[in-house]
């Protein structure tokens, strides 16, 4: 039997990364994006993985109506991971509402919205998931990233909270939070404060895509199925 996963923010580093870490675990996958399509992974993904399936769904996170929108284009689903997102950079008193707003209704609001139309898609099977690609802020919190270690804190006490609601049906629900990964999020970053960070972090180095989805992939691998409800640090040990 085929399983099926929704990767959101697939368009992404870190998303795409997960796609093609859980393409060649056996998954067929909803690959979403926001605005920029991801038509030509689909295309890579169908001709390298013939035997699964992958669909393009789109969905922008800050609209009104998202939810509804993404959950239309969703038949049968076994796990939904949400790799999306974006920061604000900047001092609390600089940032503006719609900012705020953003942040809350991309990292926190419109996930609740869609695992509330896909729960009993997910409570159709005995083990399904749900897995939020956290952030080392939303423990640590950070100066100049206020909002964004806000709405990720918010993230992580959902986990929690969600991950209790849902056990009894069998859907396991964990947070992956990253330290600091080397993608484009992370360019505004130069190589002074990139050398400061690397000799803070115990293990002497930045984590990767792969490294984000090597764990991803593991957590949804029916590997893991009494772990839930637990934040996981993936930080080389800059945050314990």
């Amino acid at each position: 039997m085929k399983k099926y996963a929704l990767v959101c923010g697939a368009s992404g580093e870190i998303g795409t990364a997960i796609c093609q870490h859980l393409a060649q675990q056996g998954w067929s996958l909803y690959v979403h994006y926001a605005s920029k399509p991801t038509t030509e992974l689909v295309e890579k993904l169908t001709a390298r993985f013939p035997q699964q399936e992958f669909f393009a769904v789109q969905a922008d996170f800050t609209n009104e109506g998202a939810a509804t929108h993404l959950a239309s284009q969703i038949f049968t689903i076994h796990a939904i991971i949400f790799a999306n997102g974006h920061a604000v950079y900047g001092l609390l008193e600089d940032i503006p509402a719609i900012d705020m707003q953003a942040l809350w209704q991309v990292h926190v609001q419109t996930p609740m919205l869609i695992l509330q139309q896909l729960a009993s898609k997910l409570r159709s099977h005995k083990e399904s998931y749900v897995l939020f690609i956290g952030s080392i802020w939303g423990a640590a919190g950070a100066a100049g990233e206020v909002v964004y270690s806000a709405v990720k804190g918010a993230q992580h006490s959902f986990v929690k909270a969600y991950a209790q609601e849902v056990a009894y049906n069998g859907i396991r629900v964990n947070a992956i939070a990253p330290g600091f990964i080397e993608t484009k999020m992370n360019s505004h970053i130069d190589e002074e404060e990139r050398r400061q960070i690397i000799d803070e972090i115990p293990l002497q180095q930045l984590g990767t895509v792969d490294d984000v989805a090597r764990l991803c992939a593991f957590y949804i691998s029916g590997q893991a199925d009494y772990v839930t409800g637990q934040i996981i640090h993936l930080n080389g040990g800059w945050y314990i």
